[in-house]
């Protein structure tokens, strides 16, 4: 799972102008650029909110490493198209055991990394247990949990035993990159199989990869991507403007959209998003502890004038954690309807008939302060008094997802499919229903589909029911750039920025 910036398995990614870029063509990557000239020896600027913390994803590098070097420069055995779905990428074929518990996959052949050297199963070993390594901070750790053994028959096959049945296990996989067991210093370099290979990184300012001829696949479209990093969204709405980028990954200004939409030299499109902006309660610390506070604060809160106030009537609410795209998601923005009085009567059931005082932990990026603010307002109706305490990304990594010292906070959660963190008493928001735990136990060890989802529809009333979270919208997703530009989707995926179909001219 991802949340943005940091976003930590980030992140980040897809808040408007989120551009998930996917690969097109007949590489292995997919998609659909359209065809026709264009300049294969092009540069493409891609303007970005997120620098990477570091360059190992395993390392807490936060939205920004997923965005640049997902796909790009590292691959997996599988990847996760723009549109949800599962295909092999280095994994030739697999096939799973009768029983569900082991899964042998065979690699491709002739694949090898940036070094020159050739990609073997143990690399794949390597990679993997990397993944779940006492000291790592990936998203898919605790889902690859059940990893029971490893094991290297031959140099292009891996078998995998798992402890128990996992019906996400390959899509779980299409996450981890497959890096050169014998690299070093992956926090400031990288060896990956990709169509790219790092040229520079200037903390601060830029990124940039050049194509990397030696890939087994189709070569990129373009000769060399430069992610350059901005500080705030006009600087980065100005450099789109100024052809200083060509595309932009999350500029966050919906008014900004006119000055694009109205100019032939830009392309604007709406697309499905998968990232919900949440405000996060810490379940495990008072007053949140008690159900009863929680849903009052969610019925203070007017969700529909927040949206329209942040994003101009664009997103979608949806009262829960389950976007539309996933398949188990229901319409459960009932549960959470705008309801000061019973918001108050809640309240005072709780025994805060005069209110509290809580401190929100905000994101110093937008459109989290702004946000904030209308939070804040609209909880003073109500007698509850916030106070902000605005962070940067790293603090917010540190305070809120690592020593979970915080009462509440704003944060974005990119992934599709990402419900499965409430059945997850460890994890930063502390929610702990036993019953839920067991449900999504359940659902990952189901032997249908259909098992998986009537069971995870549960947990999606359930948590609702609970406010585990104020879920407070979708985001849009809106794409835009360059009219010179062609081969990117509409949607935006679990923060990854595939560029290698990027066509310019």
């Amino acid at each position: 799972m991802s949340i943005k910036k940091p976003s930590l398995y980030a992140t980040a990614t897809a808040a408007v102008l989120a551009l998930t870029l996917s690969a097109c063509g007949t590489s292995p990557g997919g998609g659909g650029a359209s065809d026709g000239a264009y300049d294969r020896d092009a540069t493409v600027n891609i303007g970005s909110l997120y620098e990477p913390q570091n360059l190992d994803n395993t390392a807490g590098g936060g939205q920004g490493v997923t965005e640049a070097l997902n796909g790009n420069v590292y691959e997996g055995l599988f990847k996760l198209t723009d549109d949800g779905e599962v295909e092999k990428l280095l994994a030739q074929d697999h096939k799973v055991s009768g029983d569900g518990l082991t899964y042998t996959f065979t690699l491709r052949d002739n694949v090898t990394f940036h070094s020159g050297k050739k990609l073997t199963s143990q690399d794949v070993e390597y990679s993997l247990k990397k993944v779940i390594a006492k000291d790592s901070q990936s998203a898919r750790k605790s889902n690859l949990d059940v990893i029971e053994s490893i094991a290297t028959p031959d140099a292009r096959t891996v078998k995998v035993r798992l402890s128990k049945k996992s019906i996400s296990f390959v899509y779980n996989l299409s996450y981890v990159w497959i890096i050169n067991s014998e690299a070093e210093n992956l926090k400031t370099s990288e060896d990956g199989t990709g169509p790219y290979q790092l040229k520079k990184w200037t903390r601060g300012s830029a990124l940039s990869l050049d194509r990397f001829p030696g890939y087994w696949g189709d070569a990129a479209a373009n000769k060399q991507v430069v992610f350059r990093y901005f500080k705030d969204a006009t600087a980065l709405n100005n450099a789109l403007l100024t052809n200083a980028v060509d595309i932009v990954t999350s500029g966050q200004s919906p008014d900004a959209l006119d000055q694009f939409e109205n100019n032939p030299n830009y392309k604007v499109s709406d697309g499905d998003s998968t990232t919900k902006l949440l405000l996060a309660f810490n379940d495990k610390a008072k007053p949140f502890t008690d159900v009863r506070v929680r849903q009052a604060v969610s019925a203070a809160i007017d969700d529909e004038k927040l949206l329209e106030s942040v994003w101009g009537g664009r997103g979608k609410l949806i009262g829960s954690m389950v976007p539309p795209t996933d398949p188990w998601y229901e319409d459960l923005t009932a549960i959470d309807a705008y309801d000061t009085e019973r918001a108050r009567r809640l309240l005072a059931d709780a025994g805060y008939e005069d209110g509290f005082d809580f401190t929100l932990d905000t994101p110093n990026y937008d459109p989290h302060p702004t946000a904030a603010t209308l939070i804040k307002s609209q909880l003073a109706k109500v007698g509850i008094n916030v106070k902000i305490n605005t962070i940067t990304s790293d603090e917010w990594y540190t305070k809120v997802y690592k020593n979970r010292a915080f009462t509440a906070t704003l944060q974005e959660h990119v992934n599709d499919r990402d419900l499965v963190w409430y059945g997850n008493p460890d994890f930063y928001w502390g929610y702990d229903d036993k019953q839920v735990t067991r449900w999504v136990e359940q659902a990952e060890q189901a032997s249908t589909t259909a098992e998986q989802t009537e069971l995870l529809k549960k947990v999606n009333r359930k948590t609702a029911e609970d406010a585990a979270s104020e879920w407070l919208y979708l985001y849009p997703q809106i794409v835009v750039a360059s009219s010179e530009l062609s081969g990117y989707p509409r949607n935006g995926l679990n923060s990854q920025f595939h560029a290698y179909d990027i066509k310019k001219g």
